[in-house]
């Protein structure tokens, strides 16, 4: 049976894979521990189709070194001690090439007790870890796990990287060169691709399928739309077009279309989203997109998400609309989100500037004889428990970070930070 497209294609060595410049490029980190083969413990953290699995595999072939792999969707914790055993094995064998890597696949669906069965192999070395894992790892796992591993995230590929790959594709597999591909447009073949090279290849897997012999290959953009709205599911691995459905549903709540969000919200439910995976996504949604517009929206999202981790689903359903809805319809600002943005471009800008005297802390006598908190004013000793002084430091002293949207409650705010500050 053949393989499909992105088997046959799948990147053998780092000067074959594409995309990632930034962690397997010249002078890069990951470059640095391939090429010295000294390979600490990490998580790739990205969306799908960007090059995790992959590169994993390339370490260890680079590397010479023993590679076990777990998925976390099948392994349970006697899976994972069976596996360190034969690593162990491994490493204190006299045929040894390397210390063994363990490659763990979706490394977010391990519960915490699976997760605290590895931290004593990778503590003591007896094997080099390397996760992937489409959810940010902050969430997903256990902090003294988080504490041995160090996490890169990958990026989706762009247009270039894209073409690139298309290029390749056509180029090297023997089955596209049978099929006299002809590219005459790509515009809808990269947006359907949305920066995966797997579904970018599946798409020209389908192409290649539903091409009658003896024709050429042409791909255009009419070609490809028609494809695939023939072929819906031909392309997506998870059917329910998972990436896309989650960003149809974000858009939706953050364009203040409630319909559209609980479709979508249904869509997801339908087609087996983990609940969690969505709940997560209302708090984010509720601290970026409505934000100081309706504080009680993160208050109302934080407690879906604690619902959703007691009760489960169906029920869960019930919390998920509700929690849907209220953000949908709620007033929508980015305010706070832009602020924190654009201070910590300020802070890689300039650096570690020092803090003002006055608001320093004096924990001893020493520091109060240099100034450490000389001439600061309490503010609960001035009325309405505000006084003008300043908080920034010199160089950046009178920089606005944050500026109210247009909604009520910021608009309350605004004018009393006027009524102080006079600006």
């Amino acid at each position: 049976m053949l393989a499909p497209l992105a088997e046959r294609l799948r990147p053998r060595t780092l000067d074959d894979y594409i995309g990632q410049k930034h962690l397997v490029g010249e002078g890069s980190v990951l470059r640095r521990m391939i090429d010295t083969g000294n390979v600490s413990s990490f998580i790739l953290w990205g969306p799908p189709g960007v090059g995790k699995t992959t590169l994993a595999r390339i370490i260890a072939n680079t590397t010479k070194s023993p590679f076990y792999t777990l998925s976390a969707v099948s392994a349970g914790v006697k899976d994972v001690r069976d596996v360190i055993e034969r690593c162990k094995a491994d490493a204190n064998s006299m045929f040894s090439t390397g210390r063994p890597i363990l490659f763990i696949d979706e490394i977010h669906r391990f519960s915490k007790s699976q997760q605290d069965s590895l931290l004593g192999a990778v503590e003591n070395g007896t094997v080099t870890l390397i996760g992937a894992t489409t959810e940010n790892p902050s969430f997903e796992v256990i902090r003294p796990l988080l504490s041995r591993a160090q996490v890169y995230t990958l990026k989706p590929l762009e247009a270039p990287e894209l073409t690139e790959l298309l290029g390749r594709a056509v180029a090297t597999d023997t089955i596209l060169k049978e099929s006299d591909v002809r590219v005459e447009e790509t515009d809808a073949l990269f947006r359907f691709s949305g920066g995966d090279a797997r579904k970018l290849l599946n798409i020209l897997d389908l192409l290649q399928q539903s091409t009658p012999l003896g024709q050429p290959m042409v791909i255009n953009d009419r070609i490809v739309t028609e494809r695939l709205q023939e072929n819906p599911m031909a392309y997506d691995k998870q059917g329910e077009m998972h990436y896309d459905i989650i960003s149809a549903f974000i858009k939706s709540v953050r364009g203040s279309d409630p319909d559209a969000a609980i479709y979508w919200l249904a869509r997801m439910i339908e087609g087996g989203e983990d609940p969690e995976f969505i709940a997560r996504r209302l708090v984010i949604l509720a601290g970026e997109d409505i934000g100081l517009a309706n504080p009680n929206a993160m208050l109302l999202a934080n407690a879906t998400f604690d619902v959703i981790k007691k009760i489960g689903m169906p029920e869960g359903r019930i919390p998920l609309a509700e929690c849907t809805v209220y953000l949908a319809t709620s007033p929508k600002s980015n305010s706070a989100y832009l602020a924190i943005d654009a201070a910590l471009a300020s802070v890689r800008q300039t650096g570690n500037l020092p803090v003002p005297l006055h608001i320093r802390n004096a924990p001893t006598s020493l520091m109060k004889e240099m100034g450490y908190g000389a001439d600061y004013k309490y503010s609960h000793d001035y009325p309405g428990h505000f006084v003008r002084q300043q908080f920034l430091p010199d160089a950046i002293d009178g920089t606005r970070y944050w500026h109210p949207a247009d909604n009520p409650a910021e608009a309350r705010a605004a004018e009393l930070q006027r009524q102080r500050w006079g600006k």
